[in-house]
């Protein structure tokens, strides 16, 4: 059985902690990082879907969208704790 493999292919790794900074997940600022060296970064990301931030949601959806990431331990989290998670995921 052959192992998964991280992605390992950003190449703007400046953006790519910028987006993460922001609370972009890692899977869509890998992505943009990579395609910005094909294209302009706002071209890029404008690519993107339009995700909504994790800061507007209440508790009770961050604990869906936690449940659907697979996220053990949400129901007891608080909501810092719960966007953590989910931006981590």
């Amino acid at each position: 059985m052959v192992a998964k493999k991280a992605v390992t292919g950003v190449k703007n790794k400046a953006l790519y902690k910028r987006l993460r900074n922001l609370g972009v997940s890692a899977k869509e600022s890998a992505r943009v990082a990579r395609a910005s060296i094909k294209t302009p970064s706002k071209k890029a990301s404008a690519r993107g879907g339009a995700a909504s931030s994790y800061d507007n949601l209440k508790v009770p959806e961050l604990q869906r969208r936690a449940k659907k990431a697979g996220i053990k331990g949400r129901s007891t989290m608080n909501k810092k704790q719960l966007v953590k998670a989910l931006r981590a995921s």
